[in-house]
């Protein structure tokens, strides 16, 4: 069983930053198979961030490339999202998963709300 728990979202001004984080519990989990996902009210839920399978790469949705960065911390069993020059469309829940060795994301946190305004 695998447990992931989202924080650090809020609100925050238009060009403000935020950084998630994402702390992974249970079954032994490799961070680089978490990966950020976000969803706004009556829309689908979107990629954001991932690491490749060897975790030494990153991949970003082309909406947020050069303003999000993904990173993790082994030792913490964390994942983070940093998100800078954040602007009103980045407004959503954001939600942290973990990819299984299918490719497919099994397991999701509960998500965090990030709120940006004008």
């Amino acid at each position: 069983q695998v447990q992931l728990v989202e924080s650090g979202g809020g609100l925050v001004q238009a060009g403000g930053s935020l950084r998630l984080s994402c702390v992974a519990s249970g079954r032994t989990i490799s961070t680089s198979a978490v990966g950020w996902f976000r969803q706004a009210p009556g829309q689908e839920r979107e990629f954001v961030a991932r690491f490749s399978e060897s975790g030494l790469s990153t991949y970003y949705a082309v909406s947020v490339k050069g303003r999000f960065t993904i990173s993790r911390d082994n030792a913490k069993n964390t994942v983070y999202l940093q998100m800078n020059s954040l602007k009103p469309e980045d407004t959503a829940i954001y939600l942290c998963g973990r990819r299984n060795v299918m490719g497919l994301y099994d397991s999701w946190g509960q998500g965090t709300q990030v709120t940006v305004s004008s």
